[in-house]
């Protein structure tokens, strides 16, 4: 292999097990030579991971390659610690060739350490020595002269200039523990370089478990004890559309919801409300977690009423605290406060919530949480957790860096942040809403009478950071309510619902029985209801206001032969929208439809039978239903699933806002149908 392929080989290796480093953390080097296309001579380069990628899927797209001649006569004109941010844009004239990635801030660590090989990591492990109160008489007792302590500096050039340094006093070295950061190891060849780390790695792992006190967050607390699985959830689907907007007062967010048996048995303990007011250490975490969670203080099995209240006495006392700790280490030329809402909220005994600008970003503030506490856990058992203070958090967390690299992101797409549900949603209008809704943005929950194809479905979109599967049967009020719970747990809440699960019996007056006319009415009218009423209750908890949309029909306004079950429950629920669109406005949510005609491709209703039906009315054949419905428009086009979808977008998009109330006919033109 190549020496780039070599790297990324021992990345992914190192990346795929969450014990060596957590997702986006640490960075990996290497160097070698290779002809330069310009001279034809031999040059020295250095192949680092680049800003911002993850180890585990790092490819060579994601590495930046550069020239370790330039990299090295950098220290010729470093300015010092006082100015080391301006060294970042330098990396940019050591570059060899074009495209890679762009250098990250521990870029001056991989050049300047005079080895072949380097990994900087972030395992659980040596986090929990770096962050111990007593860390570098630790690092002797557990490594010898093997590995050396390296009090906490900030990530730059001079931490690189340290560690070089470092390296080269100390011959017999295969590495060092950065206080209150990570660790660091270097290697002649990359499979020396990788047994190195595991070696610190998985010594310090051993150090914890065979010297840690027997209880390091300290005796179990019988009323934060965790509830049953089944109590958890339900409590946890409870609180999670109160909590999103508690995480959401100034930017909307995604919320995860994880019960993992780490979370629960941190908050069962006594300390717990200590360690969690000290917050994180790593730099990889607090940037993803905040610098300390939000703790809820009641027992878990108290009245949900209480705690509520007690959430937004919590979340007032957050807010000041955070504007606090901004206001006290806020310099000339800091950036803007970027918010004061909680990333992280922990609940004793149901487990804990964390929030992001998209579910992967929530997710995974959650597992730097859990790192946190395994952290917290390994450095209470042998001492005493002592994360970096305050004021280093501030100067990570507001670095000028980190608002570059923030201000870099890419524009969020229109409907980020929300969260869809649809109904109907495994075929035809449902599935194309989705996709829509998906691509635009919104984490999507796929509902649908079929589990399995409910969650195809939602495989076809994407993982589960961005759409799920659920089981529902509209009619069924105890089935709705565990759909929205499913959906609230899932992505925190909801705000975007479309109510498009149906059916139809083509029948005349005379043929409709009494249980056709109740199954469409049950489906339609009164499922569009218990979904309505599900979903608002818990945009009305979260505050963030919301969309319903309902897919009613032509035939809600338009009357044809031979379906008055199905033209009344459609004309049914059209009169809802105008109903919920009056109730419902003070709170911000806005209750629109979508009257589409004869969508035939795709359609789960025309499959089942209505279509050989509607084709046999109006004297056609069946495959040539969808024609026939557009001949008799004004337009004369057909009518695909994706035009509904397109309806739905727009209806919830920024450009109409001010609209409730509406219906939207997309019918190609039926004049009978025209709104009056």
């Amino acid at each position: 292999m190549s020496t780039a392929q070599e790297l990324i080989a021992r990345s992914n290796r190192l990346g795929a097990d969450p014990k060596n480093t957590n997702y986006a953390g640490g960075n990996t080097s290497a160097k070698g030579t290779e002809t330069d296309p310009v001279t034809g001579e031999p040059v020295e380069l250095v192949w680092v991971k680049g800003s911002g990628g993850d180890l585990g899927t790092l490819t060579e797209a994601g590495l930046a390659a550069l020239r370790l001649d330039r990299m090295r006569a950098l220290v010729n004109v470093y300015p010092g610690v006082a100015r080391e941010d301006e060294m970042v844009a330098a990396f940019d004239y050591c570059l060899h060739g074009k495209g890679g990635a762009a250098p990250s801030i521990d870029t001056a660590m991989h050049g300047l350490v005079d080895a072949p090989h380097v990994d900087h990591l972030h395992p659980d492990s040596g986090i929990a020595i770096a962050t111990a109160a007593d860390g570098e008489e630790l690092t002797r007792k557990i490594f010898g002269d093997k590995v050396v302590w390296v009090p906490w500096r900030r990530p730059g050039f001079q931490l690189g200039l340290d560690i070089a340094a470092i390296k080269e006093a100390n011959p017999q070295a295969i590495g060092c523990i950065l206080g209150g950061h990570g660790i660091t190891a270097w290697g002649e060849t990359s499979d020396k370089c990788e047994k190195n780390s595991l070696w610190i790695i998985r010594t310090a792992e051993r150090y914890i478990k065979a010297n840690s006190k027997k209880l390091p967050f300290g005796a179990r607390v019988k009323k934060w004890e965790p509830l049953s699985p089944a109590r958890r959830r339900a409590r946890a689907a409870e609180l999670a559309p109160t909590l999103r907007g508690v995480a959401s007062a100034d930017r909307p967010m995604v919320g995860h919801f994880t019960d993992d048996k780490v979370v629960l048995d941190f908050l069962a303990s006594r300390n717990h409300p200590r360690l969690a007011e000290l917050g994180t250490s790593c730099p990889d975490h607090f940037l993803r977690t905040k610098v300390k969670p939000m703790v809820v203080d009641l027992p878990a099995d108290a009245p949900i009423e209480k705690v509520l209240a007690r959430v937004a006495e919590l979340h007032e006392a957050y807010r000041a605290d955070y504007a606090g700790y901004y206001d006290r280490n806020k310099v000339k030329g800091s950036p803007a406060m970027r918010g004061a809402d909680p990333l992280i909220i922990l609940v004793p005994g149901v487990g804990m919530f964390s929030y992001g600008a998209n579910k992967q970003t929530a997710r995974v503030a959650g597992e730097f949480y859990i790192n946190a506490i395994n952290v917290m856990r390994g450095a209470e058992g042998l001492s005493t957790y002592a994360p970096i203070d305050e004021a280093e958090k501030f100067r990570i967390e507001y670095w000028a860096l980190e608002e570059a690299k923030l201000q870099r992101m890419p524009k969020p797409k229109p409907l980020a942040t929300r969260v869809a549900l649809v109904t109907g949603a495994a075929s035809g209008i449902g599935l194309a809403t989705a996709k829509k809704l998906a691509a635009e943005g919104a984490c999507v929950v796929i509902a649908d009478l079929s589990l399995e194809k409910a969650q195809s479905a939602a495989a076809e979109i994407g993982s589960t950071d961005v759409a799920v599967g659920v089981q529902v049967d509209v009619s069924d009020a105890g089935a709705v309510q565990a759909m929205v719970d499913a959906a609230v747990l899932a992505f925190g809440g909801v705000d975007l619902v479309v109510n498009n699960a149906g059916l139809s019996l083509s029948r005349s007056l005379l043929e409709t029985t009494e249980r056709d006319w109740d199954l469409q009415h049950d489906v339609m009218a009164k499922g569009s209801f218990l979904v309505a009423k599900a979903t608002a209750k818990a945009m009305i908890e979260q505050g963030m206001g919301g969309d319903i949309v309902y897919i009613s029909s032509k035939n809600s306004i338009f009357a044809g032969p031979n379906n008055v079950a199905y033209g009344a429950a459609k004309a049914d629920q059209a009169h809802q929208v105008r109903l919920l669109a009056a109730e419902l406005g003070e709170h911000g949510i806005k209750v629109n439809g979508v009257n589409p005609d004869g969508v035939v491709q795709g359609s789960g209703i025309f499959s089942s039978g209505w279509g050989a039906n509607r084709a046999a009315v109006y004297g056609v054949k069946e495959k040539d239903l969808g024609k026939f419905y557009a001949q008799r428009t004004i337009l004369k086009r057909e009518v695909l699933p994706e035009n509904i979808a397109n309806a739905v977008f727009v209806l919830c998009s920024a450009e109409l806002s001010h609209t409730t109330g509406l219906h939207i006919p997309v019918d190609a033109g039926v004049a009978a149908a025209f709104l009056r």
